[in-house]
């Protein structure tokens, strides 16, 4: 059993990966900074686990949520990417990382933005120092993937500082019922957030929400 936080799990990508990870058994915590809209969220995926995973979601807020937890997962817009990492930085020291954030730069989220810091992961290793792996994962996977109560016929791609972390996270990932693949280094991340806005144009051109990818010619 793991302890896994999200931090801003109340959006739909947060709420997916609760309900993913509540599936399988772990204890989750959504994080907020509404106590009371943290147990809404939890509530809401509560309500769709049965079996081991019943009533293992709860709320808090985004500081007491990433001091308990084992695994801190990221789920905040890019633009409050920065100051929450500052305001987290000493709680979560030496734990694992998980960051979904994206830079995208509203209206036009369906182009590919390159931050200063070269990627969104990069930019959060910058601000945690050493002592904290970041790991970046789920930038491609759409909410509503993630609940499908099937095979979710998209793969996640995983980068980070290390390959101990990269395998932890890999294993996270699996456990939630997901197929994974070790994609390098932290600085492979400016690929996969990228992708993301071609996803997104791709949805808008062809009508769809759910646009993913799947690697090939590799064994599974």
């Amino acid at each position: 059993m793991k302890k896994i936080a999200i931090i801003g799990g109340t959006g739909k990508e947060g709420k997916g990966l609760a309900y993913r990870w509540a599936k399988h058994g772990h204890s989750v915590v959504i994080g907020s900074r509404s106590v009371e809209k943290a147990q809404i969220a939890a509530d809401e995926i509560n309500a769709l686990v049965t079996g081991d995973g019943k009533d293992k979601v709860v709320g808090l807020e985004n500081s007491q949520a990433a001091d308990w937890c084992d695994y801190v997962v990221m789920t905040v817009p890019y633009e409050a990417h920065a100051d929450m990492l500052c305001n987290l930085k000493e709680i979560i020291k030496g734990k694992i990382l998980i960051d979904v954030t994206v830079p995208l730069v509203p209206p036009k989220v369906h182009l590919v933005h390159v931050p200063k810091g070269g990627s969104a992961g990069l930019e959060a290793q910058a601000i945690l120092g050493d002592e904290t792996p970041v790991v970046m994962a789920f930038q491609n996977i759409s909410y509503e993937r993630l609940f499908k109560e099937n095979d979710i016929d998209c793969d996640v791609l995983v980068c980070g500082t290390s390959k101990q972390a990269r395998e932890a996270v890999l294993e996270l990932v699996r456990e939630g019922g997901m197929t994974c693949w070790d994609a390098g280094p932290l600085a492979n991340s400016i690929v996969i957030e990228g992708l993301t806005s071609v996803l997104i144009y791709i949805n808008k051109n062809y009508g769809s929400r759910e646009a993913g990818i799947k690697i090939t010619g590799v064994n599974r």
